[in-house]
């Protein structure tokens, strides 16, 4: 018999999510002016109606991630009980340095610093010096702990899932301890088709910001004017090398670019650091870190509440922003930070993914963001305009134009841009190509080609129907939805953990048995006659009550338990066990509500046969389960 081929994508996946966004992208291209006043006006509307609900979850979920990493949960790990970590130590923090890497550094490097400082958050006053720092902390508040707490949100669930569960890499299966069996039908389907496009929305938004700033370099440089004709041009050029890439399957050389680029990133740094106000830098460097731990409650929960619309539009253009865009990024940083992180345990993984790319961002920004201040407070003007604005996509080339050597760092940074594009686009389509396959981890090339060419026509289209606040509301629209899949992760994530703790008690509770008996000569193995029953525990939903039967139960004997610690084989079947406990349990619910149905009032009528009141008598002489 031929074997069946997999399916290239998941149609109930692919179909929905391309419908979605093709409609999207026909509506702006088509009547990009309707369009642009549609967005302002929902970017208003969802940030009026839920800017503290972002404020709130991006702090919950902050909270919910330290949980994890220093709680019993810590230990639990990411692969089978004697897997090592696949990557060094060493190795796994560049890798994380490169998740942390990429188009919105350079973007916000100088700009948006320097436009705390021009234009603080309302409310907010007092000496250059103290707007300086307080610019430079509300900086870290947006690209700190917060950005990488809701990464570890979805990196960690993923990785439980595919490591130690040995799911496929999809993020239907980070709800499984959750919704049981449904993950495999339209649940499922539901979850990845949100975060299929909340990545679309996401990726989109970070190519159209370098698009905004590659257009600005020429400029800076004199190679090009910042029109919509160049924008566009640069989107098709850039789309042509991804579609390249993509098509000739040169992944190693992707790989090596993308390494390559990131040394290129930290030679600005050091050039920076070197060539700039280098002992302001570094005593900035260490101040900002205490000033951002000191005031790091108050600004995470901090919505503007008494500042009214200038707030409003603060908040829409920085905190709300950001805590969206991070929350459509999450499925695919998360993919990849789950898929480096085998073998590490929850506490490792929730310490390095939150720690090391923060440091990173600080150090970034007190480099780019700190030499632009100190240019500022040494001769005001340099870099705002004399109404006190600061160009966003511009600020970082003009800031160069006063270093030695700025036109090489301009032509310099401008291929850094175009390279981190190429790069973001590939690995975009690969990660979109892997949830519309159902976790396929080679997605068929057309699927790719599919999704660089979508994700190129969304970033035009957004440029063109409304530009960086068109960009923006994108990504605070789409992680509406996927903030509620993000929730339900942390919950199914609970659920998984306190599972796997209470397998391991089982197990451990069984060998210690075990050992006394063989200590004390006792024949502690009874075969297993008194089988320890599985109880669903964190069920969502109450089990409603029926006909008493025979409990669910996993033998934990001695036999199956290797010495000193029980086996992750073992573990599984426990864990397997208790799954499929819950997954009856709601079956028989959904069956006996079924007969009720069919069956009306007659049922209060029918008399019990002798046969039933023994059986029930039975099951009432039973001594209750432990």
């Amino acid at each position: 018999m031929v074997k069946s081929k997999q399916p290239a994508v998941k149609r109930w996946v692919f179909w929905p999510a391309a419908v979605i966004v093709t409609l999207f992208v026909s509506f702006a291209l088509l009547a990009p002016a309707a369009a642009e006043a549609m967005f302002g006006a929902i970017q208003s509307s969802i940030v009026n109606t839920f800017s503290w609900y972002y404020v709130l979850i991006a702090a919950f979920f902050v909270v919910f991630s330290l949980f994890l990493g220093f709680s019993r949960f810590g230990d639990i790990r990411l692969g089978k009980d004697d897997e090592e970590p696949e990557f060094s130590l060493m190795s796994w923090f560049s890798l994380l340095f490169a998740a942390g890497m990429g188009i919105g550094l350079v973007f916000y490097g100088v700009s948006e610093p320097l436009s705390h400082y021009a234009d603080p958050r309302p409310g907010v006053s007092g000496t250059p010096a103290q707007l300086a720092q307080q610019a430079l902390t509300q900086t870290y508040l947006h690209w700190g702990v917060h950005a990488w707490s809701i990464y570890v949100v979805v990196g960690l669930a993923l990785a439980y899932a595919i490591h130690r569960r040995r799911r496929p890499l999809s993020m239907r299966w980070a709800l499984e301890p959750l919704l049981g069996r449904r993950v495999r039908g339209g649940w499922g389907n539901a979850i990845d088709t949100v975060a299929l496009v909340g990545t679309l929305f996401g990726v989109a938004t970070s190519l159209g910001l370098g698009v905004l700033q590659i257009s600005s370099g020429l400029e800076a440089a004199g190679l090009g004017d910042p029109t919509e004709l160049t924008q566009l041009l640069i989107i098709g050029v850039i789309s042509v090398f991804v579609l390249w890439s993509v098509l000739s399957g040169v992944d190693r050389g992707m790989k090596w670019l993308s390494n390559t680029n990131l040394v290129l990133a930290g030679l600005l740094v050091v050039y920076l650091l070197v060539m700039g106000p280098t002992t302001f830098l570094l005593r900035e460097f260490v101040q900002s870190i205490g000033s951002y731990i000191q005031n790091f409650i108050s600004l995470s929960f901090n919505v503007n509440a008494f500042t009214g619309e200038e707030g409003e539009a603060w908040q829409a253009q920085w905190t709300s922003f950001y805590w969206g865009w991070w929350i459509s990024w999450a499925p695919f940083v998360g993919v990849f930070i789950a898929r480096v992180s085998k073998g590490r345990t929850v506490r490792q993984f929730v310490t390095g993914v939150i720690i090391v790319p923060t440091l990173i961002g600080i150090l970034w920004f007190s480099v780019l963001g700190g030499t632009a201040i100190a240019m500022e407070l040494t001769n005001p003007g340099t870099l705002v305009g004399e109404d006190g604005t600061v160009e966003l996509q511009g600020a970082l080339f003009a800031m160069l134009a006063q270093i030695p050597g700025g036109q090489v760092l301009t032509i310099g940074v401008i291929i850094l841009i175009g390279v981190f594009f190429i790069t973001s686009a590939d690995s975009g389509a690969l990660v979109m190509g892997m949830l519309a396959s159902g976790g396929q981890i080679h997605p068929a090339r057309w699927v790719r080609v599919f999704f660089v060419v979508i994700t190129a026509l969304l970033a035009a289209s957004l440029l063109l129907s409304g530009g960086l606040v068109a960009l923006q509301t994108a990504a605070i629209i789409i992680a509406l939805p996927f903030s509620i899949v993000m929730l339900m992760i942390c919950w199914s994530t609970v659920i998984a953990f306190s599972r796997e703790r209470r397998a391991y008690a089982l197990a451990r509770r069984a060998q210690l048995v075990d050992d006394i008996g063989d200590f004390y000569g006792l024949d502690a193995d009874d075969g297993g006659e008194e089988p320890t029953p599985v109880r669903p525990a964190l069920w969502p939903w109450p089990l409603r009550k029926r006909p008493a039967a025979e409990p669910v139960t996993v033998a934990t004997t001695a036999s199956a338990l290797p010495n000193p610690e029980p086996s992750t084989a073992a573990i599984d079947t426990l864990m397997e066990a208790e799954q499929q406990a819950i997954d009856d349990a709601a079956a028989a619910d959904v069956e006996a509500a079924m007969l009720d149905a069919r069956q009306g009032g007659d049922a209060q009528d029918d008399e019990a046969s002798p046969e039933a009141a023994d059986e029930s008598a039975q099951h009432a002489d039973r001594e209750p389960p432990l």
